[in-house]
């Protein structure tokens, strides 16, 4: 393989993607990544859901590449209404970002904030219900269709949580009258998906779908200054992820360039599990 075909095989023209979750933190980076790639992009998010400033900016300059469809990951139903417009206005997809999850962010001034013996069963019970069987779901019905045209890339949004328990001292600086604890339930969730990840690998492999994982560390997001630094302290590359560090990973993952690629997580952490 050439240079020149190298490079090309990192292009994604005549793919249609779906992000999930995709007008949140994370999921404008996921679709923007693709939309310059060369991916018409069809955006899942809840309805009524209000799109972030960097999505507001996506729909703006991508113009017809990019659609806009309601959907709840929790209703299978919705799921498959959601599937039936992205296949009348784009076409059959063959790219799937399951990015749509809920995390715990910390709060600002303590409230509803409880010991880890009296954590709420609710809150354990939604992480799961969106992070892990929202994705099946997703999985089923859109990666179902890609499996049976024999072709598509599934690319599921993990956390480098998935493989370390949250570091507590990052958080002891907030101020309340209960410590601010990171629930288990976002780790256990992640970590399920990955599982997932390679169930489906095995499972759609001889279909021609790949099935992979891609694990963010912390992205910057409007975190306080204590807890950057904090952070950055324990990465090896010293600082919190960038929305352009997690581009170009998308893109491969998703491109013929990872043809070979399947049943891998690929964490994009600064190094932050490798001690």
């Amino acid at each position: 393989m050439s240079r020149a075909d190298v490079n090309a095989a990192f292009r994604l023209d005549g793919e249609i993607a779906v992000v999930t979750g995709a007008c949140g933190k994370l999921g404008p980076i996921w679709v923007g990544a693709l939309l310059d790639a060369g991916a018409r992009v069809a955006a899942l998010d809840l309805p009524g859901s209000v799109p972030s400033d960097a999505f507001a900016a996506l729909a703006v300059s991508a113009g017809d590449r990019l659609i806009r469809v309601d959907c709840d990951i929790t209703s299978r139903p919705s799921i498959a209404e959601a599937c039936t417009r992205v296949v009348t206005a784009l076409g059959e997809p063959t790219i799937l970002v399951n990015n749509a999850g809920v995390d715990q962010p910390p709060d600002a001034g303590g409230a509803n904030r409880s010991a880890i013996e009296d954590l709420p069963i609710e809150q354990f019970r939604k992480m799961v219900e969106v992070n892990l069987l929202g994705t099946f779901q997703v999985t089923q019905i859109i990666g179902g269709r890609m499996a049976a045209a024999g072709q598509g890339a599934i690319i599921n949004i993990g956390s480098l949580y998935a493989s370390v328990s949250p570091d507590q001292r990052f958080y002891d600086h907030l101020a309340g009258d209960l410590p601010f604890l990171k629930s288990p339930a976002y780790g256990a969730s992640k970590a399920a998906v990955v599982n997932m990840t390679k169930y489906f690998s095995t499972l759609w492999g001889r279909r021609g779908v790949r099935v992979n994982t891609l694990s963010p560390g912390g992205v910057l997001g409007g975190q306080d200054e204590q807890f950057k630094g904090k952070y950055g302290a324990r990465v090896p590359l010293g600082r919190m992820a960038e929305a352009v560090d997690l581009a170009g990973p998308v893109v491969f993952l998703a491109s013929r360039a990872a043809s070979y690629v399947t049943g891998h997580e690929l964490r994009v952490d600064g190094g932050f599990t490798a001690w």
